[in-house]
């Protein structure tokens, strides 16, 4: 295969469906040699195999990045890998959506240490390589709940605020090193992380609000990563905000 990406190496969390699958195969398509980082092995190696066929590298990683050491050691076993690391993107994430007055607390802890802490922890293991290469690209899945804050959002929305502050202060810090930072913010898409709420009201009220909108597809966000990823290496596309055209807010 030979593309925009050739001999770059790309790490993908939450790589075994939904927005990490796509973003996976995509950048495979575009020639990148791909790790695949998440929970379901054999999902995981489903994809694999996908890019396999086509001609493209992938290997699988099986972390569960609620762990932040985790997080960090699937970074370095990449490394070591394939050599080198050269894009990151940090998609791995649950939406649980509830009121704060019930909130289970115990389940914001694991989404802010998934969506938020992890993320921070796969960065900051990335960076060193980047650094000394003197180049690198992270790209942050942060979401619309990262601008706007909803009822019952309260809890998901800390968490991608948290993406959105983190990738500007981030960008801040390694511009001068040409590593690139990237945060891109969804609105809906049609995939299984609303299957995560527990409170069925709240689900119920979202899938009923998803199901009147034509709503945007996993390879919406995946051609977003690609996008940002293959711009000339003096070309950062620091955000970029991705709604359903029906979609408001």
């Amino acid at each position: 295969m030979t593309g925009k990406l050739t001999d770059r190496v790309a790490l993908v969390t939450g790589a075994s469906s939904g927005i990490g699958e796509a973003t996976a195969l995509a950048l495979a398509k575009a020639s990148a040699r791909v790790a695949l980082v998440g929970r379901r092995e054999e999902r995981l190696r489903s994809v694999a195999e996908m890019i396999r066929t086509e001609g493209g590298e992938a290997r699988v990683y099986v972390a569960d990045l609620v762990d932040e050491a985790a997080a960090s050691q699937v970074v370095r076993d990449c490394e070591a890998d394939f050599g080198r690391l050269d894009i990151l993107v940090n998609n791995a994430g649950v939406m649980y959506l509830e009121p704060v007055l019930t909130a289970d607390l115990g389940r914001w802890r694991q989404m802010i240490e998934l969506n938020l802490l992890s993320l921070i922890a796969a960065t900051q293991a990335a960076l060193p390589g980047m650094k000394q290469r003197g180049e690198g690209h992270i790209i942050n899945i942060a979401s619309t709940a990262g601008r706007i804050a909803n009822p019952n959002g309260a809890g998901y929305s800390a968490t991608k605020f948290g993406v959105v502050a983190f990738s500007e202060a981030l960008r801040k810090e390694v511009h001068a090193d040409r590593i690139r930072v990237t945060v891109i913010e969804p609105g809906l898409v049609a995939t299984e992380l609303r299957e995560h709420i527990a409170d069925k009201a709240v689900q119920g009220a979202i899938n009923a609000w998803a199901d009147s909108l034509r709503q945007l597809q996993s390879e919406d966000i995946a051609d977003a990563v690609v996008y940002c990823a293959t711009r000339p290496a003096h070309v950062a596309i620091n955000e970029m905000l991705i709604r359903p055209t029906d979609q408001e807010r």
